[in-house]
Parts: C-alpha cells; structure tokens; sequence
C-alpha cells in the first residue's frame, strides 16, 4: 500500500445567480473521480467546495426577484446541493462564500496583508449610473469595443476581437442598468500590490509541476509587468465591508478562493481535523485546486501571493481544465444543447455523462466535446455492451445452476493476472488526470474478459451434466474478472459499482480489494446494473433544453422579429407600410412577468402618445433590471392585445438568428420618445 498523503481539494466555486449545467459538471466530475480514486488508494483526502455568493449580479437579481440576497441564495444553494448529489459528486462539505468562516479569514488575510505593507488606497475614476445611484462593475458597462467597434460589449473586453481595456475606452458607453450614459466621479479603492510577489511566485512555478499551458500563461503576465489589483467596491454591494473603510466592500474575487479555505474550517470545526495541518507554510500536506482556464489568472498569481502574504501555504497544484462544447459548437439553447444539470437528470443516468466526460479527459487543458450520437455508441458499447454484459452473462449460470453459490477455483487465473498487472499504469493514469487513458485501459481488459467467455462459451457448457464443474469454474473466473474491473471502475461510476458489490456480496471495493481474493460464496440475484441509452430519451432532454428559437413570435408575445417566415408573397407595397406608425419609446419600467418563462413587462414612455404596457418576449435575452431606461422602436398602432397576464398595447421591434439570440432594436443618440421612425 502506498504510504498515505494528506490532500485538501477543491473545484471553482459556482456563482449562485444560476443553475449548473452540465459545461460546469466537466470540472465537478474531473475532481470528484480523482478524490474518489486517492480515497480508495487510503490517503486522507478531502473534498470541499461553496458557492460563490457575493458581488453586484446577485444583488441585482435579489431587488428583481423582490427577496433578500440571503433568501436568494440560500434557494440556490439547495438547488445546487441537490444538483451534484445527483451527479454523486461527493463533497466532504459544500458551503457557502457567505459565512461566518469566510467573513473571519477574509478579514485575517486582508489585515495581514495591509499590515505587511502589501496593500495602499489610491484614489480612482470609475463609472457611476446616477440614476440607480451606484458605482458601475465592468460588466455591466455597454459599448462599442474601442479596437474593432463591434457594438453592445463589455466595459473590460470586447467578446468579438478579444481586447481587453478600460470601461473609460468605451465608444458610446451606457449603463447596463439604466440605459444612461455613466459620469466619472472619484472614490478611494484598495489595491493589492501583487508587484510585491513577483519572485514569490516564480519560485513557485519553478518548484511546483504546473501544466505547460499554464507555465507559458504565467510567463506571459511576468513579462508583461505584475499590476496592483483593486480588491475593493463601493457601496451598494452584497459582500463583506472592509475592515477600517466604511462603505467599501471585499470584490467578490478576493473572498472568493478564501471560501475554499472557509469551507475546510467548517469542515474542520465540526469534526475534528486539524486546519493548521492542512494550512500552515511548513504543511506537510498537498493541496489542489481544480478551475477552468477562463480564471487562472486568479488562481496562479493573485491567491498564491495573497496566501503567501498572509502566512498561508500556497498551493501544490492548480490543474486546470477546457470548456465544453456539445456536438463540436457552443452550447445553444436554440439547440437544445444548453443543457442544466437538472434536466439531464429529468431525462438520463447521471453515470453515464461521469463515464463519458472520463473517456474524453486528460491532462491537458483541451476543450472537449460532448457529441450525442457518439455518447449515445459508446456508453451502450462500453459500459452496458462490455463491462455489465460480463456480469449479466456469468451470473445467470450461476444463480440458475449453482443456488447463487459461486466457485472458487478458476478456469484461467491468466485473465485475472492479467488484469491485476495493469493496476499500476491504471493508477498512474488516474493520479495524472489522464481518466481518459485509464478508461481506454479498462475497456481493453473488459474486451480480453469477454474474448475469453466467448472462447469458453458457458451456454454451451451448460448443456452438458459432465461439464457442471467446468461451467462453474468459468462463471466464477469470469465473475471475479467482473469484480476487479469494478474495482478500477469505481471512482468514475461510483453508483453501478455499489450495485455489484450489492449484487456479489463483496464489501465495498478499494484499491487493496486487488489483492483480495473472491470465491465460494453466494451471489445475490443478478439485476440489470445499467440500461442503454436510448435514442427517444436523448431526444426528449434535448427538447425539454430547447429556448423558443426567436423568443419574438406574436402568437406568444407581442414582439416583432427582422427574420419573419416566409410567405408565398414576401412583399408589400409602400402604402401598406406606411399604414405602421413606428414610434421611439424608452423603457420607463420593465419586470419579469410572473408565471410566464419568456415574457418580461415593459412600461414604455412613448412621448406625446403617453406610455404603454408591452408584454415582450425577450426574457431569454435580456434581464429586466436591464431594460430600464433603454430606448426601443415601438409599433404604436398595433391593435391591443388581451393577454392572461394583462393588456399588451403594441410590439417591441427585434432581431435574431437561429443561433445567435435576440438582440432589441436601438435607436441613435438623440433620439427621443414620441419620434416616428420613417
């Protein structure tokens, strides 16, 4: 046996604005199969994870939603929790950013690092909406990109060409809250000084195995200068205040990775582990964080020289991993291919996505891609075709003509030997993250396992009183094969795995189980251990995913799209277009509409027309909190309509794609409300 380790690990924190879906399971599963497995090695492993539960976003949704952010969420943190237990991720514990833990160790690392000398507060310009009274985050600063002029993005990165900037760089800027353009005003920031750790962090990356990619990363940002890191936001924020600075709060992203650590004392406090162990400079433990590649820049430079400025351990490792794409493109809800968790555990076995996304990783930081119809052929081929298929054909020979009871000698002790031998580079690959090496490895075992049944064919065997022993003898070399293929199989299907072990009696299965030998005993009775994925039920999740294509179609919502179907005649004459009064109205009010999934309730000032309720169909696209104040095309003599939800009085213009969303038609810069479009 390996001599034991002490490991603390953790996945990225998922944002508790939202639903998981299954581009967030590709982490969730990668870490869960590699604790299981150290788990099953004997090393003291823990597992622990929170959701991230502060910053604007969250706020903003709790004034929407008319509920506390506490109330908010502490809703999504159960749908969370219930979400990874059904995909068997097993945490040793899930808490959240907002705790009493995190609040404390957030304050003691900042205190420390201001008391070191590694933090100052300088006076800064930044966005601020007057009309909803607040400084403005990046994010929710629109415009056209400064490099290429793509219109409607980020106030930090252009989505189209890839820049990166300041939101002051924004063509055209406006608050994506109200819809007006956002002043400069002055306010006194926290910065750390990440400057300071430049070597820190080099000797860090020299003493530590970090994946090419990400060394070549880190490189990049030394050569490019190590800037100060504004770790503060002004009020109104959700989060913790600052200590000594009234009014300022701690960006979510400096609280954030310090929830790992949160997460761990709450675990420690309840039952007796040793934080200091675990934590302390001089650790004699590990510790590893698995993250997607979209945030290493947090995790390789600002949390390795936070924890270090703060008298804490650095990591061992930050295993960072690619996106998801489903059937080689982005996940589209118009597809139906925006998957949530919830939905596929609605439609499929959560073991079969742990199989798949196992078979597809290694370590490297590749996106990898779901395809349906490959998923489909190789879960049933490998899983149900050749692993269960070994147990299902042994068995029923052995509860038909043996009670159950099942032989201890062996017809070819080569097979099993020979599946043995591959347990060291079965483990390596497991310790290395290449899950998609070890399946392979297994599955060529489980083919030698079936080639042998086929040689020795018990059906037939079994039509020979002469032959009993024999018969019994394969079966029971046969269903030994089985139970050690369960064995390297357990970190990735954990739930079939206990199935057999119900089904053979066994004990619970771990890496010494190996060693351990397995006969004259009875077996329970033989239940199908995993059914095939059938073409009807991908179907059917696929549709349950699916968003209305265009979101903007009158028999649902009074809303107009610039792709209109076809007709057999698709033209009309001058006169009957100018019958449409077009009219420039700015949104006044807009609220999610109660009960309906799509819809979102505009009160439009039209001008010298007054102000009219619309029932839009642009949920899918747009948050209500970030209509307020935008200017929209309105069709001002469209007949009223009487809805289950209230009185439409018009049409709110839009364009979409098949693919590509809903995107609101805009009126220019001075335009104002009552102006007729012509």
């Amino acid at each position: 046996m390996t001599p034991q380790r002490r490991i603390l690990v953790t996945s990225a924190l998922p944002y508790a604005n939202g639903p998981i879906h299954i581009g967030h399971l590709v982490e969730y599963i990668q870490t869960d199969i590699w604790v299981r497995f150290q788990k099953m090695r004997g090393h003291e492993c823990w597992y622990v994870c929170a959701d991230d539960a502060h910053g604007t976003p969250i706020m903003l949704r709790a004034q929407q939603e008319g509920v506390t952010p506490e109330a908010l969420i502490a809703r999504v943190w159960e749908q969370h929790r219930a979400d990874f237990a059904g995909f068997n991720i097993g945490f040793d514990n899930y808490h959240s950013t907002h705790s009493p833990e995190n609040k404390a160790i957030s304050a003691l690392i900042y205190e420390r690092l201001r008391d070191a000398g590694h933090t100052t507060v300088r006076t800064i310009r930044q966005a601020y909406d007057p009309v909803k009274e607040m400084f403005l985050p990046d994010r929710f600063i629109r415009g056209k990109c400064p490099r290429c002029a793509t219109p409607d993005q980020y106030g930090d990165s252009c989505e189209h060409c890839g820049a990166t900037y300041s939101p002051t760089d924004l063509i055209d800027a406006v608050s994506a809250l109200s819809g007006v353009a956002p002043e400069l005003r002055d306010s006194d920031h926290v910065f750390f000084q990440l400057g300071h750790f430049e070597t820190v962090l080099r000797h860090w990356l020299a003493q530590n195995d970090l994946q090419p990619g990400v060394v070549n990363k880190l490189q990049e940002w030394f050569d490019a200068g190590l800037q100060d890191w504004d770790i503060s936001r002004d009020a109104p924020y959700f989060g913790f205040e600052i200590p000594g600075h009234p009014g300022k709060y701690f960006y979510v992203w400096l609280d954030a990775p310090i929830g790992y650590l949160a997460s761990f004392r709450n675990l420690c406090d309840r039952t007796g582990i040793d934080f200091e162990l675990y934590t302390r400079p001089d650790s004699p433990a590990e510790m590893y964080h698995f993250i997607g590649k979209d945030i290493t820049y947090f995790h390789t430079l600002f949390w390795p020289a936070m924890l270090h400025g703060a008298n804490f351990r650095l990591p061992t490792n930050v295993f960072v991993h690619g996106f998801l794409t489903v059937d080689g493109q982005k996940m589209s809800k118009s597809r139906g291919t925006f998957i949530t968790a919830r939905t596929y555990l609605d439609h499929l076995n959560p073991e079969c996505l742990r199989y798949y996304f196992a078979a597809k990783l290694g370590p490297a930081i590749d996106d990898i891609d779901l395809n349906l119809d490959d998923f489909q052929a190789r879960v049933n081929s490998d899983l149900v075709g050749k692993v269960v298929n070994i147990g299902s054909r042994c068995a029923a020979f052995v509860t038909r003509d043996f009670d159950g009871h099942l032989s201890a000698l062996d017809d070819d002790s080569s097979v099993l030997e020979s599946i043995k031998a591959a347990r060291d580079e079965i483990a390596r690959s497991f310790e290395a993250r290449d899950f998609a090496r070890a399946m392979r490895e297994v599955m060529l075992l489980a083919d030698l396992v079936n080639q042998y049944i086929d040689r020795r064919k018990p059906w037939v065997l079994a039509k020979d009183p002469a032959a009993k022993a024999e018969l019994a003898a394969v079966c029971g070399t046969g269903l030994r094969a089985f139970r050690l293929l369960m064995v390297y199989l357990k970190p990735v299907v954990p739930t079939l795995v206990d199935a057999a072990e119900q089904f053979l009696r066994c004990g619970p299965l771990n890496w010494a189980s190996l060693d351990e030998t397995f006969g004259d005993c009875t077996i329970g009775p033989f239940t199908p251990l995993m059914n095939r994925i059938e073409k009807t039920k991908l179907e059917a999740m696929v549709e349950a995913s699916k968003q209305q294509e265009t979101a903007v179609q009158a028999a649902s919502a009074p809303t107009a799209a610039a792709t209109a179907p076809a007709v057999e005649n698709p033209t009309i004459s001058i006169d009957e277009f100018a019958k449409v009064d077009l009219r420039i109205a700015r949104v006044v009010e807009a609220r999610p509409v109660e009960g309906a999934d799509k819809l979102v309730q505009l009160l439009l000032d039209v001008g010298e027309c007054g102000q009219r309720t619309v029932f839009a169909g642009i949920k899918a696209a747009y948050a209500p909190e970030a209509l307020t104040g935008r200017l929209v095309v309105l069709v001002a003599n469209l007949a009223p309509r009487k809805m289950r939800f209230g009185l439409s009085e018009g049409m709110v213009l839009a364009a979409s794609g098949t693919d590509s969303g809903v995107f609101l038609l805009k009126a220019d810069d001075g335009a104002t409300p009552g102006m007729r479009v012509k």
